[in-house]
């Protein structure tokens, strides 16, 4: 399981995000680029599990729980 390192903060401005980014698609579905708009898919991922692989790799962490 992936080590948890995304703050509450920060995880709902991710959910946030994606999920609008979701929306746009669907209420753009007709435009040129609106295929552009799944990319919300990534960060409403990495919010919904608290962790994220791109944080791990750069050894960042905003998770108050895991600050050593």
């Amino acid at each position: 399981m992936l080590k948890k390192n995304v703050g509450p903060i920060d995880r709902a401005l991710r959910v946030i995000l994606g999920l609008a980014l979701l929306a746009g698609f669907f209420l753009n579905s007709g435009g040129a680029y609106s295929w552009l708009y799944l990319v919300g898919i990534i960060p409403l991922a990495t919010g919904l599990m608290s962790s994220c692989p791109l944080y791990s790799i750069l050894g960042l962490s905003t998770c108050p729980l895991d600050r050593k």
